[in-house]
């Protein structure tokens, strides 16, 4: 379930048994439309975007970073990464061993000044850099100390396990814009309106109303990362006031949607 754009070249994962140290850094330059095949791993990775849209997707939901977020992988969770422009991307793999703190489901986080900092030191070190006392060694530590303070937002789709539901969102994803209503849904589905809103909060731990309203604002990002301006970014994703939109993008991102730099 994708919602980045036309997607057309795939990226290679990297070809590792284990890791060099607690901590290995991989940065790169994505073109338009990189994509990796779902895969897993035994440590952990996080993933941020100095320029563009991450999309990260799971069988659990989907997560976003826009630039300076990033999306936290646990070890051994299946999952592929997304951008449908250009993007520069820096990941984190992290030993378990040396994050038993490590959340055990994917979350999107704010990367701060200091942790952006530390990140892009520990990208200019060597994959086996000196162990020990050394002021690497030290400055590895402070990163990992970051990272398990950077603060958690709500840049996340989680998706439903039941099959009708599933298929519902799919529809939804696939055409953000489209106004069914709630009754529509639930005539389509079977069942009526009551039914479907608690079947919708409990798979998803949100409304439907709330879950559409994060699914239309996450989608925008494509959008406006493309170069739309943000009244048609509004409407394309489902708005037909731009006032609203603006405000309710704020209010999920922290910016308003010409403030947020791709």
């Amino acid at each position: 379930m994708q919602t980045l754009g036309q997607i057309s070249a795939p990226r290679a994962i990297p070809d590792l048994e284990q890791l060099p140290r607690p901590l290995y850094a991989r940065a790169e330059s994505l073109g338009a439309g990189s994509w990796t095949t779902r895969h897993r791993h035994d440590w952990v990775q996080f993933s941020y975007a100095i320029s563009g849209v991450l999309g990260v997707y799971t069988s659990g939901g989907s997560y976003f970073a826009p630039p300076q977020w990033g999306v936290w992988i646990p070890a051994g969770l299946e999952h592929e990464v997304v951008t449908s422009m250009q993007a520069e991307m820096r990941s984190l793999y992290v030993r378990r061993d040396a994050c038993t703190w490590a959340a055990d489901e994917c979350r999107v986080l704010e990367v701060t000044p200091l942790a952006r900092e530390l990140i892009k030191q520990f990208c200019q070190m060597p994959a086996s850099y000196p162990e020990g006392d050394s002021a690497e060694a030290r400055l590895v530590a402070v990163l990992l100390d970051q990272l398990q303070a950077l603060p958690q937002v709500g840049f996340s789709l989680p998706l439903p396990r039941h099959a009708g539901l599933l298929a519902l969102c799919n529809q939804l994803v696939a055409a953000p814009d489209q106004a069914q209503t709630l009754q529509q849904w639930a005539l389509q589905l079977g069942c009526s309106e009551k039914t479907l809103m608690r079947l919708f909060q409990r798979e998803t731990g949100l409304s439907f109303r709330n879950w559409r309203q994060r699914m239309r604002l996450l989608s925008s990002l494509a959008l406006l990362e493309a170069g739309e301006s943000v009244t048609d970014a509004a409407l394309g994703c489902g708005y037909d006031s731009t006032s609203a939109y603006i405000a309710a993008f704020k209010q999920l991102f922290g910016a308003t949607p010409g403030g947020l730099r791709f």
